[in-house]
């Protein structure tokens, strides 16, 4: 339900929980407002620990276990990287490596990696690392992730022009190696950012626009496809209603605008677990 707690913002952004924390992110201004996730539902504002940016952008922060802050740098025509930051705002480090910074996911060990339109950034114990794409242009901007693993795939796109938001490859990260590889969809399995989750087993899941749903273990390797919707387009914008994905432990939610429903899918046998009739698009 909703709890009727509002968050002001000037142009609200990225939302971040990490670590029993929630970081939020105010395009606007560019500050970041963190508090403790809990917190949330009690009928009142919780406290909050703010942190300025040095130029409002569309940005994202994560806070650490340790109480840092990892937070993105730009401005309202660009951005760069990543800074490093102690409680108190202070500087600690920072890597302007990441041209067009966007999205963030934290692995096992506390890993955290940002996407960039050149290959990723990781952070990992004080320190950043750039991994390049193998294209001169690949951006990722979408990072998927879980705390159990230290391998963590995102979106890749290739074409800087592509009208259409359908995507056919992942980005495959392996924090630990340090290593970044393309892995290629089977032929008619197109996703957009909306449809890629991480299963309790670490799998991919994969909602693709011929209706499939699909799973890959950490390798990249297709293990199952199941038809799960009707086959779908890319949308003309990417805010525009579209089939989507979410994935909690072995469910899978999808929804389908075109039927205005939702389905739960089991993720151990492909099946429709339960599904509902919704009143909006």
């Amino acid at each position: 339900a909703f709890t009727g707690e509002v968050f002001e913002a000037v142009a609200a952004g990225h939302a971040t929980p990490h670590a029993g924390r929630t970081a939020l992110f105010d395009d606007g201004t560019g500050e970041v407002r963190v508090f403790d996730t809990d917190a949330v539902g009690t009928g009142t504002l919780p406290p909050i620990d703010t942190i300025a940016s040095e130029a409002a952008h569309h940005g994202v922060a994560i806070e650490l276990s340790d109480g840092t802050l990892l937070s993105t740098i730009g401005t309202a025509e660009s951005r760069s990287g990543v800074r490093h930051l102690a409680a108190d705002g202070t500087e600690l480090a920072r890597d302007e490596q990441c041209p067009s910074v966007h999205g963030e996911g934290a692995l096992k060990g506390e890993v955290v990696m940002f996407g960039c339109e050149d290959g990723v950034l990781l952070f990992d114990d004080g320190t950043f690392t750039k991994l390049d794409a193998p294209d001169e242009f690949g951006r990722t901007g979408n990072a998927y992730v879980t705390d159990t693993s230290a391998i963590a795939f995102g979106d890749y796109k290739t074409d800087p022009d592509a009208e259409s938001y359908l995507l056919s490859a992942l980005a495959r990260i392996d924090t630990a190696a340090q290593t970044m590889s393309i892995i290629d969809l089977p032929d008619g399995v197109e996703y957009t950012w909306r449809g890629v989750g991480r299963s309790a087993h670490d799998d991919v899941i994969v909602l693709g626009a011929d209706g499939t749903l699909n799973v890959l273990d950490e390798t990249g390797s297709l293990q199952e496809s199941w038809n799960v919707i009707g086959p779908w387009e890319s949308p003309t914008e990417w805010q525009q209603p579209h089939p989507g994905l979410r994935v909690v432990g072995d469910i899978a939610y999808v929804t389908e605008p075109a039927k205005d429903r939702i389905l739960a899918v089991d993720l151990h046998t492909g099946r429709v677990s339960a599904e509902a009739t919704l009143d909006v698009v």
